[in-house]
């Protein structure tokens, strides 16, 4: 998308949000109190909110350079900044970890993180490329080919990107293979992407919906919400999808089933582009103590 910012002529995309949890990654420190991050392009801030929708830092981290994807893992934020081509690497509590941590990027978008490792999604030059979270470079083209990619997910051993010239998602590995280039086709200005269990979240900004789709390329529900105002980033938390509508500066909440819980449930945004959901600690501890059940259960079947 673009769109013309204050009194100058500026390039601004519909850009979506990373994977809103981190892959691989361990349980949540408290501090993270279950919350929102949001990049505001306009005033180049990151916010801090409840999942409830209560302002905790509108801004918690400022002086970016037009902030487009976000990532979280573990007590570190991982932001894109599109104006100068750089990502960034703060904590969650607002602290500069490294403000240039990885620097010669063309029009970053999104990112996503798995492990030890960063992918990024280039507007500029419609690639994906590989990094390490400590700022290393793994592969600057790992994929190519693209066509304006502004949003990427990832889920297990796959790359999930939104295309927004030509509507399609495209499936890759994150060794960089192409699986599907054109996994889901007839999108209206795919922006946000995000991925939960086999299904796939996706913002239109063309015509203001968010559309659900398997990871296989299967249409669940091309109109799943509906009404939204130029919908951009997307992130799943459980049962509930967080969209940022630019036209109106706000975090819409809906159920992964379409059901609207609060339209507005964050207002006062600044021309919001990308979101990350962290879910509450208690949450992951549950999750945890699942695992460790289910792994003692099945141990204590191989003993008898």
């Amino acid at each position: 998308m673009f769109k013309n910012k204050s009194s100058s002529t500026k390039i601004m995309l519909g850009l979506g949000a990373a994977a809103a949890l981190a892959t691989g990654s361990a349980l949540m420190p408290a501090s993270a109190r279950g919350n929102i991050f949001v990049t505001n392009f306009s005033n180049n801030t990151i916010g801090e909110y409840t999942n409830a929708g209560g302002t905790v830092n509108a801004s918690l981290v400022t002086r970016l350079d037009e902030p487009n994807g976000i990532a979280v893992s573990g007590s570190d934020l991982f932001v894109a900044n599109y104006g100068n081509s750089t990502m960034g690497e703060y904590t969650i509590t607002g602290g500069t970890v490294n403000a240039s941590l990885v620097t010669g990027l063309n029009g970053p978008s999104g990112i996503a993180v798995s492990g030890s490792d960063l992918f990024v999604s280039n507007y500029g030059n419609s690639t994906i490329g590989e990094y390490t979270i400590t700022g290393g470079t793994v592969n600057a083209s790992l994929v190519t080919g693209l066509n304006s990619p502004t949003d990427i997910a990832v889920s297990g051993s796959d790359l999930f990107v939104s295309n927004y010239g030509n509507n399609t998602i495209g499936e890759y590995t994150i060794t960089g293979g192409t699986v599907n280039a054109s996994l889901v086709t007839g999108l209206n200005g795919p922006s946000g992407i995000a991925v939960s269990g086999s299904d796939l979240f996706v913002t239109n900004e063309g015509n203001n919906t968010i559309g659900e789709y398997t990871t296989s390329g299967g249409t669940v529900n091309a109109s799943l919400v509906t009404g939204l105002g130029e919908p951009n980033g997307i992130a799943v938390s459980g049962s509930d999808l967080f969209e940022l509508n630019t036209a109106n500066n706000t975090i819409g909440e809906y159920t992964t089933a379409g059901g609207t819980v609060n339209a507005s449930l964050v207002t006062g945004l600044d021309y919001p582009d990308s979101i990350a959901v962290v879910p509450e600690p208690a949450t992951l501890a549950l999750l945890a103590v699942g695992g460790l059940g289910l792994l003692l259960k099945r141990r204590r079947k191989a003993i008898a």
